[in-house]
């Protein structure tokens, strides 16, 4: 890796994510929901409430939380098909929409959400690199508002999340280690990872990748400090939006 400044296509200095915001509460019908913004990735998180689990759950005295996900047509820079109407959904779009139920389900107390499911929608107006990254962090307010209406209409006690998560991208672009990656750097990068992490400083997941040679122990290392550091200001707009 390279120890000087790298210039960066949006001309961020390396440690610097783009401009975030989360805005919950956006739409009107969902008992939770959050419209993310990573720069010019744009995601609408919702989240409905469900009482009742999937059959191989029911009588455990535990709830559910999973994720669906998906691209809108014009959402990149050509128009893609919707997937149903290909008839199925892609592998990309399924192993996404899993990871992001597998990170939420991660700091949430189960069994005090008590036998009811929460289903979350990610839904990517806009596509500029991260897409699953800025869903996770999103999706995470969403989960949290609708369980804070549970609370409210007094059917939980508390809300049942034990922990906050949050997603972003690193890579190494042009031989250095860069923070949240756009399309004009994941494109072109020698490596990219997916980093989910708890406001704690626990590791729900990495995805890690080399597009071209392999990359050193050394360089994970610089990925993850970066991604510890986004995480943790991700965490904290994350306590703002549902303070």
């Amino acid at each position: 890796m390279t120890e000087t400044p790298i210039a960066r296509p949006s001309g961020r200095a390396a440690d610097q994510l783009r401009a975030v915001s989360l805005e919950p509460g956006f739409a009107k019908h969902a008992e939770g929901s959050c419209l993310v913004r990573f720069g010019d990735t744009h995601v609408l998180c919702t989240a409905t409430v469900e009482e009742r689990v999937p059959p191989w759950l029911k009588g455990g005295g535990k709830g559910w939380v999973t994720a669906e996900y998906g691209m809108l047509p014009r959402s990149t820079h050509t128009r893609t098909d919707r997937e149903a109407a290909r008839g199925k959904q892609s592998g990309r779009t399924q192993e996404i929409q899993r990871l992001i139920g597998r990170s939420l389900r991660a700091v949430t107390d189960l069994k005090g959400l008590g036998e009811r499911q929460v289903r979350i929608d990610c839904d990517v107006i806009q596509a500029d690199g991260g897409t699953r990254t800025a869903a996770i962090t999103g999706s995470w307010v969403a989960l949290h508002q609708a369980m804070a209406t549970l609370v409210r209409f007094g059917a939980l006690a508390k809300v049942p999340l034990i922990d906050k998560v949050a997603a972003v991208s690193c890579g190494l672009y042009k031989g250095a280690a860069v923070l949240d990656l756009d399309y004009a750097e994941d494109s072109k990068c020698d490596a990219d990872a997916n980093f989910v992490l708890t406001g704690s400083g626990g590791i729900v997941e990495i995805q890690a990748t080399a597009e071209t040679d392999p990359f050193q122990q050394e360089a994970f290392m610089e990925l993850l400090r970066l991604a510890r550091q986004g995480a943790d200001d991700l965490v904290a707009m994350q306590d703002r939006a549902v303070a």
